[in-house]
């Protein structure tokens, strides 16, 4: 009697056990798919910019709804998902993953090209932010990029940053106006002894770039190497010059405008571990280097790598520094 329960019931008390997880699963898949996705029926005069304020409470989020949906636009009538969270925060594939440029400028002219590579006209960085319109890239700000790398976020497949170094005057003048045209965010990172000196900015000029959205952040007090001692000094009067370099800049900055800095982009792009290390100790969230590359979310934060664009490039050697996408199948 025992085999014969043991045979007979074994497998009926199975089917009973994968039918209690297959409604389960089910039940777990609905409740995920209702609180993730809602399936909707664009409407008339609805846009993706709408679309996203309604159900995102985002409009600048259209992009989302079109790259999980494939589309570029919606009409009328059409069924589409809208995603309520982020779907993809790493921007992977699998075809590869996504990357993000972050682009480096530093002085601007009116004038021709000028016989320092450092300095683009301004034709040719309208030029620049002209082509990244026209092909479809996102610009997003410093903020949005270290979300993503922190994976909190998702950001559209073709992002890219835009920095301007130092704080030259040049950089208010010429380069401020044309992001204001493309409605570009950027982030300007001010070595602050410059600061109110012939060809600098003046705090004045930095107030009313935060005033109009832009980013302000640090690249120490006198933009000297902090990778390194200076000939004569100690390894303790090293690690104070480092401190000063940090937090004076930084309470400075934070003084004057109400910002404080949690972004450094190292003067040349040097750094070591303990200029790291430092700047974890006073709150930090990341580094930016000159080293050229684009970064995929798995990028440390503070070995972040940066494409300096140089007065030399056209558009050609420009879009080379574009690159979104690493192909890298499974």
């Amino acid at each position: 009697m025992k085999r014969i329960f043991k045979h007979v019931t074994c497998p009926f008390l199975f089917k009973i056990q994968y039918l209690t997880w297959l409604i389960i699963f089910i039940l777990v898949s609905l409740s995920y798919a209702a609180n993730n996705f809602k399936i909707v029926r664009v409407r008339q005069n609805d846009t993706l910019s709408t679309l996203a304020q309604n159900y995102l409470n985002d409009r600048t989020k259209g992009w989302m709804i079109a790259e999980y949906n494939g589309i570029r636009s919606v009409s009328a009538g059409q069924e589409i998902i809208i995603p309520l969270k982020p779907f993809n925060k790493g921007g992977l594939f699998a075809s590869g993953y996504q990357t993000v440029p972050v682009l480096s400028y530093h002085r601007f002219t009116r004038d021709k090209k000028s016989k320092n590579r450092m300095v683009v006209t301004q034709a040719a960085f309208e030029a620049q932010m002209n082509y990244l319109k026209d092909n479809k890239y996102t610009v997003v700000t410093l903020s949005q990029f270290y979300a993503f790398l922190d994976f909190e976020d998702q950001i559209p497949e073709k992002s890219v940053v835009i920095t301007i170094d130092d704080g030259f005057r040049s950089a208010f003048d010429i380069a401020y106006p044309i992001l204001k045209k493309f409605n570009y965010p950027a982030t300007f990172f001010l070595y602050t002894g410059i600061v109110g000196s012939k060809n600098a900015m003046t705090w004045k000029q930095i107030q009313e770039l935060k005033q109009s959205g832009f980013d302000i952040q640090s690249q120490t007090r006198t933009h000297r190497d902090m990778s390194k001692l200076l000939k004569g000094e100690n390894f303790k009067s090293y690690i104070s010059r480092l401190e000063k370099e940090i937090t004076w800049a930084q309470r400075n900055i934070r003084d004057k405008i109400a910002i404080t800095p949690v972004f450094m982009a190292y003067p040349y792009g040097k750094w070591n571990h303990l200029v790291i290390a430092l700047l974890k100790k006073h709150g930090f969230r990341g580094g930016l280097t000159v080293e050229r590359g684009s970064n995929p979310f798995f990028t440390d934060n503070f070995e972040v790598k940066r494409a300096m664009i140089y007065g030399t490039y056209d558009l050609n050697t420009f879009k080379i520094n574009l690159k979104t996408f690493v192909k890298e199948g499974l």
